[in-house]
């Protein structure tokens, strides 16, 4: 297992250097840059001096060595845009706030996701299951910011209820959680319906069955421990999307977060916070996969490290 992990970790290392490569060069070979574009007017004796106080006047190889030599340093540069902190330093003073409403939304979304679908497995092809289905299809298509308008139009304004934004306490929450957990309750429902399926017409299920076991043993030890084995692969990156922000989000509700950034970094052409950005997201999702890899061995006696 320490051979495996050992293994894991310096393939996951190397992912990583290869995607900040690819990173760093599509930012760059993008045409204009971070101080041509028309909403920031400098002169060209202006643009000179910038570039040459960022480095964006040596090539790009140069670059890209000197920003690593910062990582390993865990020094990823100033920000652009907001030239008094650093990445790190505004990732660390907004992420927090997104971390909260990304970890709520998780608990709402597995909360709900999954007993609806085990409830729709175990109904199957009744008025459960096509209720439980239409739900899960219809909080699936339509998209965050539709959600979050309507509750904003409904709890806020015609039922006042709730704010219509900020996060200031418990009641300012409520409205962005339940839209951000809306589409992956429907896919977490739908992916534990279809293993919940497959896993009760199995063979070791009957056989069970058929020495006399109770059901709820039949479906706790023999049902649910096999089902989650496919869903690890499917819930895994839901977890880094989630906690790393959503612009539709956080925008409709004033949620001074994290997710904003992913979208002005990538137009102002920020780039030390574009791949800033970009590395978090990485880093985090190589964390999940490296921990369902360990997850499917613990789950499931026949995956062995060999």
């Amino acid at each position: 297992m320490l051979r495996f992990i050992l293994t894991r970790l310096a393939g996951l290392i190397f992912v990583l250097l290869i995607l900040s490569m690819v990173t760093f060069a599509l930012m760059h070979g993008v045409p204009g840059g971070p101080w041509r574009e028309g909403q920031r007017p400098f002169s060209p004796e202006q643009i000179a001096a910038l570039e040459a106080r960022y480095g964006l006047d040596k090539p790009v190889w140069q670059q890209y060595l000197i920003w690593l030599n910062g990582v390993i340093r865990l020094d990823f540069g100033h920000s652009f845009d907001h030239p008094d902190e650093t990445v790190i330093g505004l990732i660390r003073r907004t992420w927090p706030i997104t971390l909260h409403l990304g970890a709520m939304t998780l608990l709402v979304a597995f909360g709900i996701g999954i007993p609806l679908g085990i409830i729709a497995a175990l109904r199957q092809n009744t008025w459960v299951d096509y209720l439980a289905t239409l739900l899960s299809v219809f909080g699936f298509v339509t998209p965050h910011f539709v959600w979050g308008i309507f509750f904003i139009l409904v709890f806020s304004l015609a039922l006042g209820w709730f704010p219509t934004g900020g996060w200031e306490g418990p009641r300012t929450w409520v409205l962005p959680v339940v839209a951000y957990a809306l589409a992956p309750i429907a896919l977490i429902a739908r992916y534990t319906r279809a293993s919940m399926i497959e896993a009760l017409g199995a063979d070791y299920v009957r056989t069970a069955r058929a020495k006399g076991l109770n059901e709820r043993l039949v479906i706790g030890r023999h049902v649910l421990r096999n089902a989650f084995i496919p869903m690890l692969t499917v819930f895994g990156p839901l977890i880094p999307d989630l906690i790393t922000g959503s612009i539709f989000i956080e925008e409709i509700f004033r949620v001074p977060g994290l997710g904003k950034f992913w979208v002005t970094s990538t137009f102002e052409r920020d780039y030390p916070m574009i791949i800033g950005l970009v590395m978090l997201w990485a880093i985090l999702i190589s964390i999940t996969y490296f921990i369902t890899d360990i997850l499917y061995a613990y789950i499931d006696p026949r995956i062995r490290v060999r």
